[in-house]
């Protein structure tokens, strides 16, 4: 049995409410502690041998059995775990219970949380209904299993676990199978991850690159296009006012939200192994209608799914990152009375060389780096003309300083001549 398939069974009580088509309560699915006593039984499969797409069926009897001196009520469970990254609808796998020896019986299949589940009841009673197995007796049904034409290529072989979602079934008394599935594949994975390319001032905003890259392995490929949602959130009550936007068809375009979620575009049915890895550039900035004040951290959620059929998530992926509110420039005073014009004499533009100049370079000087228009900071030897501070700016100083000091000389001599006449 794996991981996946134990734990759910360990917290079946708690979950009932979910199941679907089910409408039991909790209250009424939680059994005392001394009925958890029934042990389920599956027998060979008939025609034995790995399962097809599209192809035949296999069946095989399911029985229950209840060792205690009273009835003890059986709500079937019964879970398919596969083995790959594909999530199954209600047509990859066919799935039928007949009564042999238990009252007339009729099937369905759920899901919950994504999960394929078969389920069946008494079909004079209602959906959700359970079987009463009488004391030290036993019921038995035929189950019939097969693979639907679509059952995914990704996926491989699964197990089959026959329990209750009442939990009537003895702890380690839940029977299961491995179904094999030809041909045999090779199960992979399907891996989502963010990666932050930048963060900084790009033009008047203050924006944050991320790549959200995709990557699948093993054999096979997915059956359908796959989608994914974005969410943003931030600590604290303040609107953000998000400006998301992804580079589609080689420019930058914005993504509308939509119940708080922003849908990008799809990966087209078919993504596999041999696809590669798959890369969305995404960038975020601050709206001019944010009432953050402050850097503040952000965080990026990705919900990956199918695009139709079972549209479970398949994973969820989280980054965090910092992002700060646009900053207005401050206004530039004047320096010179603005009725008096006054010219400048251009003079060549100097190569910083000293340690302090250069740093001023390295903080202010914006590089682009490829196609993706991702603005990243770094070290330049250019000159500093478009920081405000022109290159002629160490000459003026200097002029100033020697005007300065020519003027206290010549004060300094006339108080000497006014002394001493």
């Amino acid at each position: 049995m794996s991981v996946r398939t134990a734990a759910a069974i360990a917290v079946v009580a708690g979950v009932v409410t979910t199941l679907l088509p089910l409408s039991a309560t909790a209250a009424s699915a939680a059994p005392a502690a001394d009925h958890t006593v029934l042990r389920t039984e599956m027998g060979t499969p008939v025609p034995s041998g790995p399962l097809t797409r599209g192809g035949a069926t296999e069946t095989f009897d399911l029985t229950v059995k209840n060792p205690t001196g009273k009835a003890v009520e059986y709500k079937p469970w019964l879970l398919l775990d596969p083995k790959g990254p594909s999530l199954l609808g209600e047509n990859d796998v066919v799935f039928k219970v007949e009564a042999v020896d238990a009252p007339a019986t009729k099937s369905s299949i759920g899901r919950q949380d994504g999960e394929w589940q078969g389920l069946f009841s008494p079909s004079a009673k209602e959906p959700g209904a359970g079987f009463d197995i009488p004391a030290n007796g036993k019921m038995t049904w035929k189950v019939t299993l097969g693979l639907g034409a679509n059952y995914p290529t990704n996926n491989g072989d699964f197990n089959f676990t026959a329990t209750s979602y009442n939990n009537s079934v003895a702890p380690g008394g839940a029977d299961s199978h491995l179904f094999k599935v030809d041909p045999q594949t090779k199960p992979g994975e399907l891996k989502t991850w963010f990666k932050q390319v930048s963060s900084g001032k790009d033009g008047q905003e203050q924006r944050a690159y991320l790549d959200l890259n995709y990557q699948a392995t093993g054999d096979g490929t997915f059956g359908t296009a796959l989608a994914t949602a974005l969410s943003l959130s931030h600590p604290g009550e303040q609107f953000a006012d998000f400006r998301l936007q992804a580079l589609i068809d080689g420019r930058w375009q914005d993504l509308e939200a939509k119940d708080s979620r922003y849908e990008l575009p799809r990966i087209a049915k078919g993504f596999g192994a041999a696809s590669g890895v798959h890369t969305q550039p995404l960038r975020l900035s601050l709206g001019k209608n944010s009432k953050l004040t402050k850097r503040t951290t952000i965080t990026m959620e990705a919900e990956v799914r199918h695009a139709e059929g079972n549209t479970w998530p398949l994973m969820t992926v989280p980054v965090k990152f910092p992002l700060v509110p646009i900053t207005e420039p401050a206004p530039t005073e004047p320096t010179t009375n603005p009725t008096t014009p006054t010219t400048t004499t251009p003079s060549p533009t100097p190569t910083p060389s000293s340690t302090a100049t250069s740093t001023a370079v390295q903080q202010a000087v914006a590089t682009t780096t490829g196609n993706s228009n991702v603005t990243t900071t770094g070290s330049s030897t250019g000159s500093l003309a478009a920081t405000g501070a022109g290159s002629s700016t160490g000459l003026y100083a200097g002029l100033a300083a020697a005007l300065v000091a020519l003027g206290a000389a010549a004060a300094w001599l006339g108080r000497r001549r006014r002394t001493h006449a």
